[in-house]
This record gives C-alpha cells, structure tokens and sequence, in this order.
C-alpha cells in the first residue's frame, strides 16, 4: 500500500527541517505512534535506527527501521530492518518566502499473500488518517514556535 500527504508550513524550510531532524521530537507530533525508541541517540542521521510502532484500529504495527537517505535540509527516508515491509520519506520543498511544502510518503506491506492485502487495504484509511494528523501537528508546532520567535524579537 503506497499513501501520501502533504502541507504547506508557514516557516523556512530549515526551521521544518530541525523538527523533522529531531528524533526525540517525533512522539510530539506523529498519530498513533505508540512506541518510538531511538536506538542510535536523538539527532537523527544516515544510519540511524528506531523501533517504531503505530495503533492501526486495535493492533500495533511497525518495524525497526533505518534512516537510509538524510539530505539536509530536503529528504529524510527510512527502510525497515525487521517488523513489517516499510518505507518512507519525508520531503521538503521550498514554496516561496518562510514557506514549506512538506510531503510524507509511507510504503507498508502486510505478510500473509492475499490476507495481507486485504488487511493492506483495511487499514488505508485509518494510516492515511494518521500521515494527515500528524502533517497537521507538524504544522501547528512549528508555526507556533515560529510566531513564538517572531513576538520575541519584536520586543
């Protein structure tokens, strides 16, 4: 099952990229994570390894994954080591002045042949609510700690 999402954020794309970039910050912003543990400390980098997990409805889902592309301040992706077949990326794009055009892409296959397709197929729209609710937190925390900055130095 291939899903994506995508937000604009009203910041720089370096300020998205250090959320992003900040292992321990993902648990802040990412839906249905219920386990995230970072195996390699919390600045994330090529190499780096996680042991994830996501409620898909009652179950808990995920892999331990590694972070096999880390192109700053641009694309993140991962792959995973064990658990369940997963990729990702994050990408992000500039979008004009303090503008980021964030996208979250999210590869996943169930085992089990035609029952891991069905289940694939299941669970879409309850990970596809999860890839937008996280996208939407991403947005409110960065740009609150943006206006954050901005009432600061205004003073």
């Amino acid at each position: 099952m291939r899903l994506e999402e995508c937000v604009e954020i009203r910041a720089p794309r370096e300020v998205v990229w250090d959320a992003i970039a900040d292992a321990e910050n993902h648990p802040l912003f990412m839906a249905g994570l219920t386990r995230w543990d970072v195996k390699s400390g919390p600045e994330m980098s090529k190499g780096s390894r996680i042991d994830m997990r996501m409620a898909v409805g009652s179950a808990q889902v995920g892999s331990l994954i590694e972070v096999v592309e880390f192109d700053v301040p641009a694309d993140m992706a991962w792959t995973s080591v064990t658990g369940i077949d997963q990729r990702g990326r994050w990408r992000l794009r500039e979008r004009g002045d303090n503008c980021t055009k964030v996208t979250l892409r999210l590869a996943y296959q169930a085992p089990g042949g035609l029952a891991g397709w069905v289940t694939d197929r299941v669970a879409a729209g309850r990970v596809r609510r999860n890839l937008r609710r996280s996208l939407q937190a991403l947005k409110e925390q960065v740009e609150s700690g943006v206006e954050r900055a901005r009432g600061r130095s205004a003073r």
